[in-house]
């Protein structure tokens, strides 16, 4: 097999080789004769069917099949042997040529870059410390109540918190809108869910009462039809009723998961919660600044192939997301574009992440897998029968395995950077997290 290998640009390569056609020749008159041996045709017993009809009828399907195996053998051999190591799939095509004995084709591909490491020792990474207060697992009970709220006739007008149940009609320019009519439309005063000055004309409504007044549409709202415009709603206010909040009584606490309504056992639980909430938050703000202390350290350039490859499994994924929320995607296509930044970041991550574990030798211990393996299993009413199952196909432990590297490796970080610990009040960053 003749090859030659050219250097298109720093990551791309050019591979031109041959295959003498009489290997090729060979190759599909035996399959030929294997296949005569077992085809099923009209008119003829099994077996039986002439070597020449079975080349009539299957002779270009198994030219193609022996062509594409030949080649894939070829480009795998020439890999080898050149010792490439090929990002994402080549592009191969044949090269038409007056050399009728030899098959000739070039396959267009990217190779691995050369990776080196950056040095993070100079990088600070801020670690965000905090603790929970007696009042934080107040302000979360508060929350916790406002999940849980009913209402009930107010008997008075419409004040903040209150929820309004109102008919409205909106029309710009005399003429109605779409979006703009609603029946029975239950509003929670302070919620946002409404505009904001609509909300603020029906603030002070009576039951029973009806009123006109204007509300303009913000110039960056989201219809762009509707965006800056002025409309004028009709409005009438049905029911207005006030906010019940639920007592912290035995009864809450039993909604809560305590069985035995114990209200001290029910704030030490929720105190317990939000201690593994900031904990888990915490955990990921400080795997993210890693992850990007790696990826300014380093300078990398990324092969093409496999942001391609990444922004199409990052579109797979946001419309089979979006599909499992009941959005039909029939007729709603999705820019890869979008993704291409997201793409860079993972495929970056990856490679750095991948020469990091075998430069540092950072690769999990069987323990730290069956570690996250029970934590996870916990959730569920079985977890020994969930783990069980996870172990029985090694590919059921590859997401584990993969945050146990993630773990390793941002450890390797937080150990060579700088850390410096910031004191963070509790709202600050929960706030700061959630967003």
């Amino acid at each position: 097999m003749q090859t030659n290998l050219e250097t298109l640009s720093q990551l791309e390569r050019r591979l031109t080789m041959a295959v003498p056609a009489q290997d090729i020749d060979k190759e599909i008159g035996e399959r030929l004769k294997k296949l005569s041996r077992t085809v099923r045709m009209h008119g003829f017993r099994p077996g039986k069917v002439p070597l020449k009809i079975v080349a009539q009828q299957y002779g270009p399907q198994v030219r193609s099949e022996v062509i594409g195996d030949a080649v894939q053998k070829a480009f795998d051999r020439a890999v080898e042997e050149n010792k490439l190591r090929v990002a994402g799939n080549p592009r191969i095509e044949p090269n038409v040529g007056e050399d009728a004995a030899q098959l000739s084709f070039a396959a267009t591909f990217e190779v691995y870059p050369e990776l080196k490491l950056g040095d993070i020792s100079a990088v600070a990474i801020e670690k965000p410390v905090l603790a929970v207060s007696e009042a934080d697992v107040d302000k979360t009970l508060e929350v916790l109540r406002k999940q849980r709220v009913t209402y009930e006739l107010a008997g008075r007008a419409a004040q903040a918190q209150d929820r309004v149940t109102v008919d409205f009609t909106g029309r710009i320019d005399g003429t109605e809108f779409a979006g703009g009519k609603g029946s029975d439309m239950p509003v929670v005063l302070g919620e946002g869910r409404m505009l904001a000055d609509f909300e603020s004309n029906i603030t002070g409504m009576p039951a029973g009462e009806s009123k006109t007044f204007d509300v303009k549409f913000p110039d960056n709202y989201g219809n762009k039809d509707l965006a800056g415009k002025v409309a004028s709603f009709e409005v009438k206010a049905s029911k207005v009723e006030s906010p019940v909040l639920p007592a912290l009584d035995a009864e809450f606490a039993k909604a809560l998961g305590v069985a035995d309504g114990d209200t001290v056992k029910m704030r030490a639980e929720v105190r317990a919660n939000v201690e593994r909430e900031v904990k888990r938050r915490v955990e990921a703000d400080i795997k993210q600044k890693a992850m990007q202390a790696l990826l300014d350290s380093t300078q990398l350039e990324l092969p093409k192939s496999l942001v391609a490859i990444e922004m199409q499994r990052l579109v797979q994924s946001t419309r089979a997301d979006l599909e499992a929320r009941g959005v039909k995607m029939d007729q709603l296509p999705i820019n890869p574009e979008l993704f291409e930044a997201q793409a860079k970041r993972r495929v970056g991550l990856g490679l750095i992440i991948g020469e990091l574990v075998n430069a540092k030798a950072l690769a999990p211990k069987d323990e730290q897998i069956r570690a996250l393996v029970e934590d996870y299993a916990q959730s569920y009413e079985q977890p020994v029968e969930m783990v069980r199952w996870l172990y029985s196909e090694q590919q059921r432990l590859a997401e584990f395995e993969g945050l146990a590297i993630e773990s390793n490796v941002v450890a390797w970080v937080l150990e060579n950077a700088k850390v410096e610990e910031k004191a963070v009040s509790f709202d600050e960053f929960m706030n700061k997290a959630a967003a």
